[in-house]
């Protein structure tokens, strides 16, 4: 499946396929759930209003770890079998899932302020969340350092598999540490502890952001394509003359 997706023109006529129904899922679920969490759903009885920043929130958050994964395997997978694609794809992956952990660090600071009264706190999840952005950061800065791209790809993809360990540590911080942090309430052993009313709209967001991500990913990676094909025709026009 990996190899049958090597060549370029057949991963893009792939992606003409697949890129216009994750735009079509992306607004039409995100609409419905942007609806049923902002108003059919139930003010919480204990955080009021407040608890709506969750259903952008908490999404955003599972997709910063969701894309930094993502990356992860794109990075092995062009390390160890050189996969022309799946450099590019970790490439795509970089900004779309900064801009998912950034979203969650600021509706998470906005959710803090009346829950906890005040911006921000050295929270082991928070804190750890911001160092997984500053990994975004750090791959999107050390793969364009180098003059070699090939030296740029190899030294981010590392960046990005020593960073996993990060992972597991924003995973379990709320049963490892004493954190301000509510503890998970959907994806526990035994079951969500939310109510069906609130479950639905955050799952609705939750697949509008992963297919969201898949949309604009491809989109990125076209981008990726045709700038490498640019690339080399400007190569072989220098050496021609």
């Amino acid at each position: 499946m990996l190899h049958r997706f090597a060549n370029p023109t057949r991963f893009l006529r792939f992606a003409d396929i697949i890129q216009p129904w994750m735009a079509v899922l992306t607004v039409g679920l995100g609409a419905a759930g942007l609806y049923l969490g902002l108003f059919a759903s139930p003010a919480d009885y204990q955080q009021g209003e407040s608890v709506r920043i969750m259903y952008v929130h908490v999404p955003a958050a599972w997709m910063g770890l969701f894309c930094y994964m993502a990356m992860a395997a794109a990075a092995a997978v062009g390390l160890i079998w050189k996969h022309p694609l799946a450099d590019l794809a970790a490439k795509a992956t970089a900004p779309i899932g900064a801009g998912f952990t950034f979203l969650a660090l600021v509706t998470g600071s906005l959710w803090g302020k009346p829950m906890w009264g005040t911006w921000w706190v050295w929270d082991a999840r928070l804190t750890s969340m911001l160092v997984l952005l500053f990994l975004y950061l750090g791959y999107m800065a050390l793969i364009n350092a180098f003059d070699d791209p090939t030296r740029g790809i190899k030294a981010s993809s590392i960046l990005v598999l020593v960073g996993v360990v990060n992972v597991p540590i924003i995973k379990f911080s709320v049963d490892w540490w004493n954190t301000l942090h509510q503890p998970s309430s959907v994806m526990r052993m035994d079951g969500p502890t939310i109510d069906a009313s609130m479950l639905w709209p955050l799952a609705l967001m939750a697949v509008a952001f992963n297919t969201y991500y898949v949309w604009v990913m491809l989109i990125r990676i076209r981008t990726e394509v045709a700038a490498t094909k640019v690339r080399s025709l400007r190569m072989k026009q220098a050496h021609g003359s």
